[in-house]
């Protein structure tokens, strides 16, 4: 791998405000972020990549390479659950293994936006459907997970029977289409496709130029979680930690191949890469809580947030733009 690409993709400031984020925790700074921020950091990335993304659609129009990435994304997300899920069986029951498979095959809306940074430090055009893309891919996860659950797990306990026969499909649907990140995200998209031009210069301001500070001041944040985080992995084991760095690899490798038939360019191929490859810390989460309370978070939430998170902000990027570049895609 070539270092250099590393060390540009380290030495990006929002990833250097993780880095420092981990430092405070582990120096045990009194640094602090007020709580309602992070949330507000958080809606802000959605609607500006979002919008950009709407917009970036009209201006281009779909062609068939953009209905094929599309496609491709539904099929990731509703595949890795599935052969995720096998794989968490040898060691897991079915409501952990499920969960935990459901926050892999969702994605990461924030290793995402960090992708299109390192990106952008190389000059690398990349579409605005890939936000498109990213709005896909989070809810089949979701479904796929609830439907492994029910056909897996088995119970002769008559009260959790009881509470399956109860179990009401309306709300998970509610949960996977209508929670706050899906909601926000496939809103901009279409707020940023009907308004076009006039309206991206309007809000071109406030969703380009404050973009990068408030993603340093998110990182910064997550930084500090994944910290705290990594004290719950103790209890994970070698297998769950070996599963939140070898799993991304071999998702984005599949998602990679994948472009290089669709014919995707460079830029492209690296974001559906890291798609495939991010897994959800938060709507997945929400989600599961909700619908599989069997199911541990604390195992779920420090796999993607501890693990596959650092790993893919600091060497899973650089690694799937290599391989990227030795198979020549997009060249």
């Amino acid at each position: 791998m070539n270092s250099s690409v590393i060390l540009s993709n380290i030495l990006n400031p929002p990833v250097l405000f993780f880095f420092l984020g981990i430092l405070a925790i582990l120096l045990q700074s009194d640094l602090e972020i007020p709580q309602p921020l992070p949330k507000l950091f958080s809606l802000y990335l959605l609607l500006a990549i979002g919008f950009k993304g709407g917009y970036e659609i009209d201006e281009s129009g779909i062609n068939p390479e953009i209905a094929l990435t599309l496609l491709a994304a539904i099929f990731m997300a509703s595949v890795v659950p599935i052969y995720s899920f096998f794989i968490l069986k040898l060691k897991l029951d079915s409501y952990n293994a499920a969960a935990i498979a459901a926050t892999y095959g969702s994605i990461s809306a924030v290793t995402f936006i960090t992708a299109q940074s390192f990106l952008k430090v190389l000059s690398i055009d990349s579409g605005g459907h890939m936000v498109a893309a990213l709005a896909l891919m989070e809810s089949p996860a979701i479904i796929v997970g609830i439907v492994l659950v029910r056909v897996f797990a088995k119970t002769q306990k008559p009260e959790i029977e009881a509470e399956e026969d109860k179990f009401s499909w309306s709300e998970v649907f509610r949960e996977a289409f209508l929670n706050g990140s899906v909601f926000l995200l496939v809103g901009s998209v279409i707020v940023g496709i009907l308004t076009g031009e006039k309206g991206w210069e309007k809000l071109h301001p406030f969703t380009q130029d404050i973009f990068y500070g408030v993603l340093s001041f998110f990182l910064l944040d997550m930084g500090m979680v994944a910290a705290r985080r990594i004290k719950d992995l103790s209890n994970t084991g070698f297998f769950l930690i070996s599963f939140g760095v070898f799993m991304p690899v071999l998702n984005a490798i599949i998602g990679i191949l994948i472009s290089k038939v669709i014919g995707m360019s460079e830029g492209n191929a690296l974001l559906f890469a890291v798609l495939c490859a991010s897994a959800s810390y938060i709507a997945v989460p929400a989600a599961m809580r909700m619908t599989v309370p069997e199911a541990n978070p604390s195992l779920y939430v420090s796999m993607a947030l501890a693990i596959t998170f650092p790993f893919n902000i600091i060497v899973g990027i650089p690694l799937y733009f290599n391989i990227i570049k030795t198979l020549g895609i997009g060249g």
